[in-house]
C-alpha cells in the first residue's frame, strides 16, 4: 500500500461506538479530515455534544442509499462502519468501487463470508477491507494471532469475553452496552467452532461453564454464542487444534434469557395475534430496553486460554484483560474496547503499518506488538501468563 499524505476518514454511525472512534481519531491520528455521518439528526446532535471540543465534522447520510454512500466515500480515503452489520456488504461494495479502504465492527458470520468473496476485486482496486475490527472479533482476533506466533503448535484456544455492569441488578444482572438486536443475534445464531481440522457449528447458549476472575467478580458463567470466532477457524484451520468462543455473564443469566428464546421471542418471523402481524423479536427488544439498565458503569472482562508446544515443551499461555468505565470522559468500557481497536487499525492504514490490499481478517494482517502497544497508551492492558 502506498503511503499517502493528508488522508481523510469518514465514520458511519454516531452512536456510542461511532462517536468514540471519532473521539480517538481526533486526539491521536494524523488524518487531515474526520467526519461522522448518521441518518438520524438527533443522534448526530448528541454526538456533536460529546465531541464538542474535537476537530470533527458532522453530516447526514442514509446508508440505505448506495449512490449517496458512494458519492460520499469518493471524498475519503478510509471509511469505518459503526452501524448494524446488515449494511456491511453493501458498504464494502461501495468502498471498493470508490477506492476507499473499509473497516467495520462485524457481528455476523454470513455477512463476513460474503465480504471475503470480494477479495479479488478489492485487490484489483487497491483497497483494503478488514471486517470485524471491534472487541470480539477484533481485539481478540489479534490476541489469537499472538498465540499462533508464540507456539510451534497450538493444541487449543478458548476465547471468553463479556461486557457487564459493575453493579449487577437482578434478575438478569446485565446492562445493555450495545444493540439489543445484535445481542439477540449472538444468542440465537449458531456458534462456529474449529475442531481438529473441521469447522463445525454448535447451538448458542449451550456448554455452560464456570469461569473465575479476581475480586469483586469471582465465579461467573460462560456459554457458546455466535460471531466471536469470525474468520479465525478458517485462518487457523491447520495451525490450531481446537478453537471456540463463549460469552461471559453473571451466574444465572443464561438460564433466564434462554427461556425467552426457547419460547420463540428471538424469532424474526411474523406471527398473527388477533388481526395484527407481530415480529416476536421486536417484542423482546422492547422488553429488554424497558426492563434492563442502559446506563451505569460497566466493565469488559476478557480471558483467552491457550495450550500448545513450544520448543518441544507443553506450555499454557493465558491472556487476561479487565477494562473499566472511563469516568473522566464518560466513556463505557464497551465503547473503549470496541472503538479503540478500530481506530488503531485505521491509524495503521494511515501511517503505512498495514500495507496489503484485499479482504482480510484482523488476525491475518494486524501486527500484534504494535497493536498491543497502542492499546496500552489508552490504558487497555492485556496481561500474559506463561506456564510450563
Amino acid at each position: 500500500m502506498e503511503k499517502k499524505d493528508n488522508m481523510k476518514i469518514i465514520v458511519l454511525g454516531a452512536g456510542m461506538i461511532g462517536r468514540v472512534i471519532a473521539y480517538d481519531l481526533s486526539l491521536y491520528s494524523n488524518f487531515e479530515e474526520i467526519i461522522i455521518a448518521d441518518k438520524d439528526r438527533e443522534t448526530l446532535e448528541s454526538a456533536e455534544r460529546f465531541l464538542k471540543n474535537q476537530e470533527v465534522s458532522f453530516d447526514i447520510l442514509n446508508a440505505d442509499n448506495k449512490d449517496d454512500v458512494k458519492s460520499k466515500f469518493e471524498n475519503y480515503d478510509v471509511a469505518v462502519s459503526a452501524i448494524p452489520y446488515n449494511y456491511n456488504y453493501i458498504l464494502t461494495e461501495a468502498a471498493i468501487e470508490t477506492n476507499t479502504h473499509f473497516l467495520d465492527l462485524g457481528g455476523n458470520n454470513t455477512v463476513v463470508e460474503k465480504q471475503r468473496k470480494l477479495f479479488k476485486k478489492a485487490k484489483e482496486n487497491k483497497v483494503l477491507v478488514i471486517p470485524d475490527c471491534g472487541l470480539a472479533p477484533g481485539l481478540t482476533s489479534v490476541i489469537v494471532r499472538d498465540v499462533v506466533e508464540f507456539f510451534d503448535y497450538v493444541e487449543y484456544v478458548k476465547i471468553r469475553v463479556g461486557g457487564l455492569p459493575q453493579k449487577p441488578t437482578p434478575p438478569f444482572n446485565y446492562q445493555i452496552v450495545f444493540s439489543p438486536n445484535g445481542l439477540i443475534n449472538e444468542y440465537v445464531e449458531d456458534a462456529i467452532v474449529l475442531d481438529h481440522g473441521k469447522i463445525v457449528t454448535k447451538k448458542s447458549m449451550t456448554e455452560l461453564e464456570e469461569i473465575i476472575f479476581p475480586k469483586p467478580f469471582g465465579k461467573l458463567e460462560a456459554f457458546m454464542t455466535s460471531g466471536g470466532c469470525s474468520t479465525l477457524p478458517y485462518s487457523y484451520k491447520d495451525k490450531i487444534g481446537y478453537l471456540d468462543y463463549k460469552t461471559i455473564r453473571y451466574p444465572g443469566h443464561c438460564e433466564k434469557i434462554k427461556t425467552f428464546l426457547d419460547l420463540g421471542l428471538g424469532s424474526e418471523k411474523e406471527i398473527l395475534i388477533g388481526n395484527q402481524k407481530i415480529i416476536p423479536r421486536n417484542i423482546l427488544i422492547n422488553l429488554l430496553l424497558n426492563n434492563i439498565p442502559k446506563t451505569g458503569k460497566d466493565v469488559v472482562l476478557t480471558k483467552v486460554f491457550s495450550k500448545g508446544l513450544k520448543d518441544n515443551k507443553n506450555v499454557e499461555l493465558d491472556y487476561t484483560m479487565i477494562d473499566y468505565y472511563e469516568d473522566k470522559n464518560d466513556i463505557t468500557a464497551m465503547m473503549r474496547t470496541t472503538g479503540y481497536p478500530v481506530f488503531i487499525i485505521a491509524q495503521m492504514i494511515e501511517n503505512g503499518s498495514i500495507s496489503e490490499y484485499g479482504v482480510f481478517g484482523g488476525e491475518e494482517i494486524v501486527p500484534t506488538n504494535l497493536f498491543f502497544d497502542e492499546l496500552k497508551k489508552r490504558n487497555i492492558v492485556i496481561y500474559k501468563e506463561i506456564r510450563e
